[in-house]
């Protein structure tokens, strides 16, 4: 809980760009499945085996993100039910506020 939605957006875009880089270097070992040779069969191993840990960490990210966003909707979900005149205040002030945003254009 103690994490902004700026560092729980940045995890988001980690998680993306790394299973773009993921899909990308699994086409770059596609495209060369036909390449001959023993330095370049080491290499795809070397490659497999990093892409093989990279999709378990990531994994493991979304895991974790996906635990967190939970426990934030059970958190709100606990402070509704506790306080739910506090909720209904705040809903309609940000109600307000976003009115007053939207007829200021």
């Amino acid at each position: 809980m103690n994490e902004t939605i700026q560092e729980a957006v940045s995890r988001d875009k980690l998680v993306s760009d790394m299973k773009a880089v993921i899909a990308d270097a699994d086409e770059l070992l596609k495209a060369t499945a036909g390449q001959a040779g023993e330095k370049v069969q080491a290499a795809r191993a070397r490659a497999e085996e990093s892409l093989r840990r990279a999709r378990v960490k990531i994994e493991e990210a979304e895991e974790a993100v996906v635990a967190k966003a939970r426990a934030a909707a059970q958190a709100t979900d606990d402070y509704v039910h506790a306080n739910p005149w506090k909720a209904v205040g705040l809903a309609g002030a940000i109600g307000v506020i976003v009115g007053m945003l939207i007829a200021r254009r």
